[in-house]
């Protein structure tokens, strides 16, 4: 079974008692959920009625209908990095800083330069970037793998200088070492595009460290983040994916309130799937993590709009962005930093007057 907020209003000023619920403690309210299986129902459930149409159910049906809605609407705790809180009661975005030679839209910009790539990351973070998350392996599609020892000389003096200067890390990985090394330089949360199932030494360092951690769906991870065949339901295929990968790194040491789930926007998935997820995106809050929505000037907005190359897509990377808000992520991970700052304190702004006005 699986539940969607659907419904959503500006404000539960006026609605019947329980007539909407916050989604996840952030900004949003809804009023209904979507209710799916794999058996074909599709019904919608208001949430005030929501505990007599559970007690229709089997026991066992119940109980997981009564998880996901605690999981939807229990509120995300904050996460402490170092001398920064990362706060989920409202969305956060997270500064792409690429320190490789090829990353599909910004590769070379910071290569060999360690001081003008931690700049840049200072510059986001005055801009209103929550946190940066800093890489040395590109994953676009057909790159080629970089051997661990080139890719800590690339981040680590980078990390090392973004934590001295007080700005909250994360490192963009799917290596063991690379995430160790990082981390003793001063970054807090390790961001894999495997979900910790590249490098089988991964999931203890993260479990020893203690540290938050993004875990990406990509089909077939210990391949590389663009395999797979295809999917039946997209949104459903990938929610099962990370509910199960969520549950494997909880075994293996880490705390639930340490996990960050993203859908993986672009990795192995076709245009109709991608803006599948993000249509559905609310639906991963029944996973109980935060959610990191990454769809920043990738293939879906060139597919769009007449193929715009990739330093063409601001507005493409804006719109989805917020379309992340639209739906609960609070984590949008982007290039633009200072636009995409500035669209969501419109919308925050758009959200509080409304919720005012009742």
């Amino acid at each position: 079974m699986y539940l969607r907020p659907v419904r959503f209003v500006d404000t539960p000023v006026g609605l019947p008692d329980g007539g909407a619920l916050r989604l996840a403690g952030g900004m949003l309210w809804f009023a209904a959920y979507e209710v799916r299986d794999r058996a074909g129902l599709r019904v919608t459930v208001p949430v005030e009625t929501f505990a007599d149409w559970t007690a229709t159910l089997s026991p066992e049906r119940a109980e997981r209908a009564r998880l996901l809605h605690r999981r939807i609407t229990d509120a995300r705790p904050p996460l402490t990095l170092g001398e920064r809180v990362l706060r989920f009661d409202q969305p956060q975005v997270m500064g792409i800083l690429n320190v490789t030679p090829d990353s599909f839209s910004d590769g070379g910009a910071h290569v060999g330069d360690p001081a003008g790539a931690a700049a840049a990351g200072v510059a986001m973070a005055a801009a209103g970037a929550a946190l940066i998350d800093l890489g040395g392996e590109s994953t676009k599609p057909g790159a080629a793998t970089v051997w661990e020892g080139d890719e800590i000389a690339r981040v680590v003096p980078v990390a090392d200088r973004l934590a001295a200067a007080g700005v909250a890390v994360s490192v963009d990985t799917r290596k063991a070492a690379v995430m160790e090394a990082a981390l003793a330089a001063g970054a807090q949360i390790v961001n894999d595009v495997a979900a910790l199932a590249y490098d089988r030494e991964a999931l203890g360092v993260v479990a020893a460290r203690g540290c938050p951690v993004v875990l990406m769906h990509s089909p077939a991870p210990a391949e590389g983040p663009h395999g797979g065949n295809g999917y039946g339901d997209p949104l459903l295929d990938v929610f099962d994916w990370l509910e199960a990968r969520v549950d494997a790194v909880v075994a293996g040491g880490v705390d639930r309130a340490k996990i960050i789930v993203d859908p993986g926007i672009g990795f192995g998935k076709a245009l109709s799937d991608n803006l599948a997820l993000v249509n559905g995106l609310a639906l991963f809050h029944g996973l109980g993590c935060p959610v990191l929505l990454g769809a920043s000037r990738k293939r879906i907005i060139g597919a769009l709009s007449n193929e715009a190359p990739a330093d063409q897509r601001l507005g493409g990377s804006v719109a989805l962005a917020l379309a992340g808000v639209e739906r609960g992520a609070q984590i949008v991970r982007v290039h633009d930093v200072a636009e995409t700052v500035q669209a969501i304190r419109v919308w925050r702004g758009l959200r509080d007057a409304a919720l005012v006005a009742g």
